[in-house]
């Protein structure tokens, strides 16, 4: 099976913080909001930083540390078993990986229901997969 040799680039900010640090200001309502305000669903967070992994192991930049994922883990304070199932989501079809990032905040989808899909080598298959997936937690 030979992968398209086009590139894709996704870009999505994301703030990393703790609930209790994101109390909103007593001046701002809902009604002055001009856009929506939610989270970014915790499965996006993952993906985004399965990225952010891959990069930092491929440019050997793992703070100051040689090696790959272990070291990722070790700087990280993590198993290298959790460094595995997050970047075992760069596995997913491009276009899964799409609809992931563009979750809404209220989703039911974890990274652990997608574990299944990237364990799956056939892009078709990932994508029935997902498609009862999504249906089953719209």
């Amino acid at each position: 099976m030979t992968t398209p040799t086009t590139e894709l680039t996704i870009e999505r900010r994301i703030t990393f913080a703790s609930p209790r640090r994101q109390r909103p200001s007593r001046h701002d309502s809902d009604a002055t909001r001009s856009t929506p305000v939610g989270r970014t669903p915790r499965v996006a967070r993952l993906l985004a930083l399965a990225y952010r992994i891959d990069d930092l192991v491929q440019r050997g930049d793992v703070g100051g540390h040689v090696g790959g994922y272990a070291a990722v883990a070790n700087v990280g304070g993590v198993t290298r078993a959790r460094v595995s199932q997050i970047t075992a989501l760069l596995n997913l079809a491009p276009d899964i990986q799409e609809a992931v990032l563009a979750l809404p905040g209220d989703t039911a989808i974890s990274e652990h229901d997608l574990r299944p899909i990237a364990a799956e080598i056939d892009w078709r298959t990932q994508r029935r997969m997902w498609k009862a997936l999504s249906h089953r937690n719209p």
